[in-house]
Order: C-alpha cells, then structure tokens, then sequence
C-alpha cells in the first residue's frame, strides 16, 4: 500500500503540468499586443504625411475614401500572400465561412473607417480621441453583455477605469474640450468605437473554426473594394502620385495586414478583455510617434505623457492579473 502511494506521489511529481498555448502565455500576448499597438500607433502620424504626400485634402471625404481603400486592399493582399508562405498557397476561406469575412468587413473596415474619418473631420481632437479610447471598454462590454464570451467582473471595470484615465490624460491639453457635442462629430466617433468592439468580439468568435489570418486578409480585401469603389464613384481621387506617396501608402498596408493578423491570432486563443485593454496603449504611442515623426512639438508636458503611460499599464496589469483559484 505504502508502495503504490510512493509511485503515485512520484508519478504526480515527476509528470509536468501542460502549458498553456504560446499565443496564451502572457509575455506573448504582452509582447505581440503592444507590438501591434505600437504599429496602428505608428498609422496616425504617417496618414498624415500620406494625404501631404499624395496631396490629399483631409476635409474631402471621397477622396480619404479612396486612400483607406487602396491601403486595405493591399493591406489584405500582403497579409494573405505572408501567409501563403510554406504553405501550398494563399489562404483560403471556406464557401460556408463567407458571411463571416463579410461581417468582418462591414464592422472592422467599412463601417468603422467611414465613421471615424468623418468624425474626426467634425470634432475638436481631444474630444474626439477621448471618445475613440472608450472603444476598449465597449470591446469588453460587448464582448461579456452581448456575445457573452465572458464574464464582466469588477476586476475587468476597474482596469478599463483605471486604463481610460490614462488615455484621457494622454490627450488633456486643456486647448478644444468646450463646446457642444455634434451627431456627425463625435456620435461618428462613438459609432466607430462600437463598430471595432463588435468587430474584436466576431474573431475571437469565427476564429474558433476557421484560419484568423485567412479571415483578416480576406475581409480587408472585400472591405476595401467597397471603400475604393465608394471613393471613386464620390468623385474623389489622389492629388498627385510620388515615389514617397506610394511608399507610404504600402507601409500602411504592411501596419494593418501584419498587426491585424497578430490581433486576430492573439483573440482567438484569448478572452477578448485580456487583448483589447493594451489598446489603451494607442494614444500614448500616437503622441509619442507624432512627435518623432512629424516633428511636432508635444503640448503635453513629458510628465503627463509619462502619468498616462503609468495608468495604462496599471489597467493592463489590473485586468491580466491571474484570479486565486478557489480550493
């Protein structure tokens, strides 16, 4: 009796509990979630020398359209050929798997884009940045309330509290808050938001049971057909076409085919709240970027910069935090 015990014990010793997928370790999803983070963070500044390149005037709408458009577009194509590499070929998404890449497409891109570069045209920027960070916390509201992947605990509340005080704080310059809120300004904005939160909820959903990086590509490509065509037939078109435009326009491509892919892997082996609370992350990098790239002189005092980096990893902390197992 004694002797099965002991070989028992030894067994239980000796045959190492299974890990976790790499994708759902923490220093993996910190590193490929910031990662991706610090690209889209990299977007906001070089749209801007894209329009300037391309002589693009940020006002007309058709024009931005068509610019979102062909970044998409080649956005999907480069995701699906990186892809395609050792393996037979590109990607593909299943006939019956359709509608999923259309879902994606009407949430991730169409919808979201749309409303956010009219937004943005008609909202003071700090107000409508605000508005944008909030779009963390209804990724992880919509996610619990609607698709109940999960369970919406005060753990999750309080990170996403502590997270968006710092994108607040991150955009607090004090300089265009006043004012009235406007439907076509920032109800755009808070519509987009809510279009990128129903849109992380999908992949973690559709990535259950087919390829993520196939789905992404795939509804890039579609999403930004729809956008090119809509630009096109608004009657917008590039001022001008440069070596530096059209560089720009592919590094865009390269920032959204290659941090969308790394999203979309990282919601299918994780709950939706453990991946979109390092989205509080973006204003800090786009503040960040916008100085180094654009030679902008920041308004934000580098303590407030380095406040709003502290509250945002705090919320991150918060809400990856491993809860005690119960006896």
């Amino acid at each position: 009796m004694e002797r099965q015990q002991v070989a028992a014990t030894a067994d239980h010793e000796t045959v190492p509990r299974d890990r976790p997928p790499l994708l759902s370790r923490t220093w993996c999803v910190c590193l490929l979630a910031l990662a991706s983070c610090l690209l889209w963070g990299s977007a906001i500044p070089c749209i801007k020398l894209g329009y300037e390149f391309l002589a693009i005037d940020t006002a007309d709408v058709p024009s931005v359209f068509l610019f979102a458009g062909l970044r998409f577009m080649l956005a999907g194509v480069i995701a699906l050929v990186a892809a395609g590499i050792g393996r037979r070929g590109i990607p593909r998404v299943p006939r019956a798997s359709w509608h999923k890449v259309v879902k994606l497409a009407l949430a991730q891109t169409i919808v979201q884009y749309a409303f956010f570069y009219i937004g943005v045209a008609n909202a003071p920027g700090v107000r409508g940045s605000i508005v944008n960070g909030s779009s963390t916390f209804f990724a992880i509201l919509v996610a619990a309330l609607v698709f109940h992947q999960e369970r919406l605990d005060a753990r999750k509340v309080v990170g996403c509290i502590v997270g968006f005080a710092g994108v607040i704080i991150a955009n607090l310059t004090g300089g265009d808050l006043g004012g009235s809120m406007t439907v076509t300004g920032e109800g755009f904005i808070l519509v987009a938001s809510v279009s990128s939160a129903v849109s992380a909820a999908l992949i973690h959903m559709f990535a259950q049971g087919d390829d993520p990086v196939a789905l992404s590509g795939w509804q890039f490509v579609l999403g930004g057909a729809v956008l090119t065509v809509a630009g096109l037939v608004l009657g917008g078109s590039l001022g001008q076409v440069t070596p530096q435009g059209l560089g720009m326009l592919s590094y865009l491509a390269c920032v959204s085919g290659i941090a969308y892919s790394l999203w979309s892997l990282l919601l299918k082996h994780n709950p939706t709240s453990r991946v979109v609370i390092y989205e509080f992350s973006l204003p800090v990098f786009g503040v960040v970027l916008s100085s180094l790239l654009l030679n902008e002189a920041s308004t934000i005092p580098w303590q407030q910069t380095a406040l709003a980096l502290v509250l945002v990893v705090a919320g991150i902390i918060v809400v990856n935090a491993p809860r005690p197992q119960k006896r």
